[in-house]
């Protein structure tokens, strides 16, 4: 099991990292905010989940400890894959998704890509008494490179809520180039698009 890797990031492409570990580059799928932080050239350690299949080995990367165990308790519920877990980290954040289920709000999960009304029930009782709201990991999880944030800020000032200008930066992340991902306005002019005009 692979738990962990650190070294230089030799690449990074929306969700797609490349990290270079004793002269091996290994591809990491990370989240579109996680992505974010990483820059070509600096050395990064990822928290890490090996996914092992009869034909294929996947690495997924969090920033966090709370990410991982989180990722790990979705992956346990039927029909949640590893590419629906970080579909669902890709929008909610760690303290989101514990508090979503302990007030068993699945709403919250249909809204994800991939997810439906069975698969979103089914998150909701199966991590029940399993996941903790805690202050700590959302201030942690929530902390954001100051490109995104300086966009969700604006966004927020602009009237939209937090909630629905996070999902459109995020949105605008998946969407943009690896040049527009770096400039505020270029990034704020795809978030605004996604809201389509209405605070």
């Amino acid at each position: 099991m692979i738990s962990s890797v650190r070294g230089t990031v030799l690449a990074i492409s929306g969700t797609h990292a490349v990290i270079e570990v004793g002269g091996v580059g290994l591809a990491v799928q990370v989240t579109p905010r996680h992505g974010l932080t990483l820059r070509v050239g600096s050395e990064a350690t990822v928290r890490t989940a090996l996914i092992v299949r009869e034909d294929d080995l996947s690495l997924y990367g969090f920033a966090e400890a709370d990410e991982l165990a989180v990722f790990d308790h979705l992956r346990s519920v039927t029909g949640v894959g590893p590419k629906s877990a970080m579909g669902v980290l890709a929008v909610l954040t760690p303290s989101e998704i514990a508090r979503a289920v302990t007030l068993e709000d699945d709403a919250v999960f249909r809204k994800v890509s991939g997810i439906g009304p069975k698969t979103a029930k089914l998150i909701v009782v199966s991590l029940a008494g399993k996941l903790v709201v805690t202050h700590s990991s959302e201030s942690v999880v929530k902390a954001a490179p100051s490109v995104s944030e300086s966009v969700l800020v604006a966004l927020v000032g602009l009237g939209w809520n937090e909630r629905a200008a996070m999902q459109a930066v995020d949105d605008a992340i998946a969407e943009a180039s690896e040049t527009e991902r770096d400039v505020v306005p270029a990034l704020l002019r795809r978030a605004l698009a996604n809201l389509g005009g209405s605070a």
